[in-house]
């Protein structure tokens, strides 16, 4: 096996193209990288493994499965066993500019998009909680609201004496992407309290995927590093659906220029699993795990072992799933939760390293999981999953690899 030195990473040359300026080593290093080249609109960027038979591994719900560690047989893999190393696919064209953005630790700069209800709640979660933070850029269509969030969210005191909270300021859509994570709450077409729309988060779907394509695009333009988090409704298909307007050229043809599937991540799973706490409490039931989109498709596990039971899950599945439409019964839309949990919350704990719950892309669609961003990419949560929770598992992957993004 050859290994190379480039910008501090050992570069070991899977089926990837290494850098003309890279220099051989005689032995591997950390952090190690494997160089692949994989399809880019079915699979992953940049990730991170924790044994070498995971290099290969297919792009289905398996991946969250946890398999018992081979022994390892040469140094490579001991050496994997031992401190993990990171996948990188260069047929995405950004992929070694993102691999050392990745490295960047806090502070962070972060821009906000949207200052409607969950924007506006998003932001004062950030203002309170975010000591990672430096600065917070906020930007909406409505100057005055920009204006006016300026002004409040800089009277703010903090908790503590001395604690420093970031600043936040008015940002140009220009400067826009100037930034380490860009935050995107905007949407179009939310159905008003009262109607009679069964489906409130797929009703935006067509209206806030055309308007999301111009940040897409943008963010393709600048060759963007840092993670655009998706918030707005539904954001397991708009993450894919931002995904792919950011790798399309003019004639609309995919060629990997543009944001790799790890730069974004959808975030609406943390109120699901706050949801589904609250009403296993409320129902005296045991509760697991939450898994797949923020909507109708969503799996709530009772447990994610020998102890699940696939009776319990479905009754608790069905309370998370309805409980905006509670919160809509008594006329008001449920922007409170999601905006904390959800956004600023799971932001916050992607910052620090931590595992959260939110939508990750594998196998050509984003699937809500808990995960966690490392300097050696995304690591997935990795559990010993029930078969029957598994096969529910794969028919809502297959259901969202199926969706017509473009219809």
């Amino acid at each position: 096996m050859i290994f190379y030195e480039y910008n501090g990473f050992c570069l070991c040359p899977w089926c990837g193209e290494i850098p003309t300026e890279a220099v051989p080593v005689d032995e591997c290093f950390d952090p190690l990288v494997f160089v692949a080249h994989y399809p880019p609109e079915e699979h992953r960027g940049v990730f991170r493994i924790g044994q070498l038979s995971e290099l290969d591994a297919p792009e289905t719900v398996d991946l969250l499965r946890q398999h018992q560690a081979e022994p390892a047989r040469s140094a490579l893999e001991r050496f994997v066993l031992k401190h993990g190393a990171t996948v990188l696919n260069t047929a995405f064209s950004n992929a070694y500019d993102v691999l050392k953005a990745m490295q960047k630790t806090a502070p962070f700069r972060v821009n906000l998009v949207g200052l409607g209800d969950v924007g506006g709640t998003v932001l004062t979660g950030l203002k309170l909680l975010g000591k990672e933070i430096s600065e917070i850029g906020i930007y909406d269509p409505n100057t005055a609201q920009c204006q006016r969030y300026a002004l409040e969210m800089n009277q703010i005191l903090p908790i503590t004496d001395g604690q420093e909270l970031p600043p936040v300021v008015v940002r140009d859509v220009d400067a826009l992407f100037d930034c380490d994570v860009l935050l995107f709450t905007a949407s179009l077409g939310v159905p008003a309290v009262g109607s009679a729309v069964k489906d409130v988060r797929m009703a935006q779907y067509a209206r806030n995927r055309d308007m999301l394509a111009q940040y897409a695009k943008a963010a393709r333009d600048c060759h963007f590093t840092g993670l655009f988090a998706q918030i707005s409704d539904p954001v397991d298909h708009l993450c894919r659906a931002v995904f792919l307007a950011s790798n399309r050229d003019e004639q609309g043809n995919f060629d990997g220029r543009g944001l790799l599937p790890e730069q974004i991540q959808g975030y609406g799973l943390g109120v699901m699993h706050a949801r589904a706490e609250y009403y296993a409490k409320q129902l005296d039931l045991p509760f697991g795990a939450v898994f797949g989109p923020h909507g109708q498709d969503l799996i709530v596990a009772n447990a994610v072992d020998e102890r699940y039971d696939d009776a319990i899950s479905q009754r608790l599945t069905q309370a998370t799933v309805a409980a905006n439409l509670d919160v809509r019964a008594l006329g008001f839309k449920p922007y409170i939760a999601p905006g904390l949990s959800s956004a600023a919350i799971s932001v916050l704990r992607t910052l620090r390293g931590e595992w959260h719950d939110g939508a990750v892309p594998f196998g050509g669609a984003y699937f809500g999981c808990r995960s966690r961003m490392t300097r050696q990419g995304v690591q997935l949560e990795q559990l010993p999953l029930n078969l029957q929770l598994q096969a529910r598992m794969e028919t809502v992957h297959r259901t969202l690899r199926e969706f017509d993004y473009d219809g």
